[in-house]
């Protein structure tokens, strides 16, 4: 077989999670791209070495080796990827990556001259509402 056939489909799937990961906006399917990529690679890297090997006398087989590191590594990814976004999901509600992107400054609105809900709430006297509900 020729090296070729598998570069093209290599770049095919590489391509293919690249645009999942661009275009996506769901965390689970960001991550399922990226184990598209991953194994993209993995099949490069076992090409290469099946079409360095006929040329070697001596083959080491060092990039199946590194497609067993790529693979621990990618479900050393995935194990933590999926626990990262199952919590998040069970905090937020949702797994959408663009309603996520505001977790680490506070969420913010799109008018800026809006009043906050601590305030718009507050009554002359500076009560709240959920302060009178308990008192």
């Amino acid at each position: 077989m020729h090296l070729a056939y598998p570069v093209v489909l290599s770049a095919l799937l590489f391509c293919t999670g690249l645009y999942g990961v661009l275009a996506r906006r769901n965390a689970i399917l960001v991550l399922m791209s990226v184990e598209l990529m991953l194994n993209a690679v993995n099949l490069n890297l076992v090409a290469f070495d099946v079409w360095l090997s006929k040329a070697a006398e001596e083959t080491l087989h060092s990039g199946q080796a590194l497609t067993l590191f790529t693979i621990t590594i990618a479900a050393a990814e995935i194990g933590i990827g999926l626990a990262i976004v199952l919590a998040v999901h069970r905090n937020r509600g949702t797994a959408d990556i663009d309603k996520l992107r505001d977790t680490a400054e506070g969420r913010e609105t799109d008018d800026p001259d809006a009043p906050d809900e601590a305030t718009a709430t507050a009554d002359p006297s500076g009560r709240s509402e959920k302060a009178e509900a308990t008192a």
